[in-house]
C-alpha cells in the first residue's frame, strides 16, 4: 500500500517544490479540519440555548425565575405547566439565554423535562436549602433520574446545583448538601439497574454507569461541568429586598 502511493507523494512534492511545502500543505489540511471540528461542535451548542429551572415542588424555582426577569419579589403557586421568557445578561446586553421554568409536581416534572431536555445548553436544579435533610431521599431520586437519561448523558449541559433559601437560619450549606447528595446518588446506583432510558420509560441503549465503575460517586465523576451556589431567591429583607442570587447571575455569564 504504501508503495504503490510512493509516486504519487514525489508528483506532489516536485509539483509543490519539495519536502517542506508538501509538509506546510499538511498542516494546513490539519489546521482546517480541526477548525471544521470545532464549528460542528459548537454549533451544535449554540443550537441549544435553554436553561432549564428544575427541582421538588416548593424549592423555589419560580420566585427565582421572577426575580432573574424583574428583580421583584412577588408570590408564586405551585406549577403545573412551564414558564419560558428571555434573559438578557447584566454584563453583556447582547448576549441572552431562555430561562424555562418547569412543573416541580412529582406528576409533572418528567413529562416537562422530556420535553425540554433536547434545548438544554444548561440546567439549574434548585433546593430547597432548609427542608433538605427531609427531602434529601426525593431530591437524590429526581436528580437521579436527570442524570442517567441519555439525552443529557450525551449533550452534557452544565449543571448548578441552586442551594436556595440560605436567608433563613436553618437553612443547609452547600458543602453539606453536596456530600448528602453524592451519599444519596451512590446508594441509588447501587440498588438501580441504571439504563439510559428516554424519560417515556423506553430504554435506548444498554446499561448507564452514573460515575466511575468501582468508585464511590462524587460530581466530579460526570460528563458535565456540576458546580454548587447558595442563594436566596427571597432575600435576607423579605419582600422589600434584593434577592442573593450573585453566585447564581455569575454562573449564567459563564454558561451563556
Amino acid at each position: 500500500m504504501a508503495g504503490g502511493l510512493e509516486p504519487h507523494l514525489a508528483a506532489l512534492r516536485r509539483e509543490l517544490g519539495g519536502p517542506a511545502a508538501l509538509s506546510v500543505l499538511v498542516a494546513l489540511l490539519a489546521v482546517a479540519i480541526t477548525f471544521l471540528i470545532w464549528r460542528f461542535v459548537q454549533g451544535r451548542r449554540s443550537g441549544r440555548s435553554a436553561v432549564l429551572l428544575l427541582g421538588l415542588c416548593d424549592a423555589g424555582k419560580t420566585l427565582l425565575f421572577a426575580r432573574l426577569l424583574s428583580g421583584r419579589y412577588r408570590d408564586t403557586q405551585t406549577s403545573i405547566t412551564d414558564s419560558s421568557a428571555v434573559y438578557r445578561l447584566s454584563q453583556d446586553k447582547s448576549t441572552n439565554v431562555t430561562l424555562i421554568d418547569l412543573p416541580g409536581h412529582e406528576s409533572l416534572r418528567l413529562q416537562f423535562l422530556e420535553r425540554f431536555k433536547a434545548a438544554a445548553r444548561a440546567i439549574v436544579f434548585v433546593v430547597d436549602s432548609v427542608a433538605f435533610q427531609r427531602e434529601v431521599k426525593d431530591v437524590a431520586e429526581f436528580l437521579y433520574q436527570v442524570l442517567v437519561d441519555s439525552t443529557v448523558l450525551r449533550n452534557a449541559p452544565a449543571l448548578l446545583i441552586a442551594c436556595n433559601k440560605q436567608d433563613v437560619t436553618m437553612a443547609k450549606s452547600a458543602k453539606l448538601i453536596q456530600q448528602q447528595l453524592e451519599k444519596e446518588l451512590n446508594t441509588l446506583r447501587v440498588t438501580r439497574s441504571a439504563a439510559p432510558t428516554s424519560l417515556d420509560g423506553s430504554a435506548t441503549g444498554g446499561p448507564a454507569q452514573l460515575g466511575k465503575k468501582g468508585k464511590d460517586f462524587d460530581f466530579s465523576q460526570l460528563p458535565m461541568k456540576v458546580e454548587f451556589v447558595e442563594c436566596s431567591a427571597r432575600g435576607s429583607k423579605g419582600e422589600e429586598g434584593e434577592a442573593d442570587l450573585e453566585g447564581l447571575e455569575k454562573w449564567l455569564v459563564k454558561v451563556a
